[in-house]
């Protein structure tokens, strides 16, 4: 795969270009400054995914991923990012980030990240995707979980229904019910919700 950095800081994006040198399924790193210069290379070289840091100059990574979004949605985006709180992450997901990968995290992760990524799941860092987990969880089934990984791997209802032998009614039912339990309003808020208490694991390739 092809990947696009884009990160301010030259001394770490040159320790995660070498980091992803090693890497076997990596055949080429791109660079960029900031985030106006990765959408020149993302639309010149199209990347397979684009590694970006949220904080900046000229335009912040989570505007980066909102421009990937909409105007080449086949580029996957990673956040590599210092920032663990909560309301980074769900900015990130919201504007269309496929991955959250926390600076601090093992080198190893960042192989875990991409495979994932690259296969269409969604990836957190498991530090996040842990924190929070209660003791006291919502009631969510077996079969509901199983639907809830399949939407974070990008699955419409219809391809849901197939794989499972269901009828698209029926998931629809298993997606509605932990949106009531989870009290969210959203598919975004249902996933984040459902991996902050460990009801699904978004983190496995």
């Amino acid at each position: 795969m092809k990947i696009l950095l884009a990160d301010d800081h030259r001394l770490v994006r040159a320790g995660i270009r070498r980091l992803l040198e090693d890497l076997p399924e990596v055949s080429a790193v791109l660079e960029a400054d900031d985030g106006e210069e990765a959408v020149e290379a993302a639309t010149r070289d199209a990347p397979d995914i684009v590694i970006t840091d949220i904080g900046m100059p000229r335009m912040t990574g989570l505007e980066l991923a909102a421009w990937l979004k909409h105007n080449l949605p086949q580029v996957r985006v990673i956040i590599l990012s210092m920032h663990a709180a909560e309301e980074y992450v769900a900015e990130a997901l919201a504007a269309g980030a496929r991955g959250y990968l926390l600076k601090r995290s093992a080198s190893e992760e960042m192989e875990l990240a991409l495979r994932a990524v690259s296969a269409g799941e969604i990836y957190l860092s498991p530090a996040i995707a842990r924190r929070g987990a209660s003791s006291e969880r919502p009631r969510i089934t077996p079969r509901q979980r199983e639907v809830l990984k399949l939407v974070a791997q990008g699955r419409t209802t219809r391809e849901i229904a197939s794989q499972l032998g269901l009828s698209p009614r029926t998931i629809d039912t298993h997606r509605a019910e932990p949106v009531h339990e989870l009290g969210v309003r959203d598919a975004i808020g249902l996933l984040r919700e459902a991996a902050r208490l460990g009801l699904i694991d978004l983190g496995s390739p």
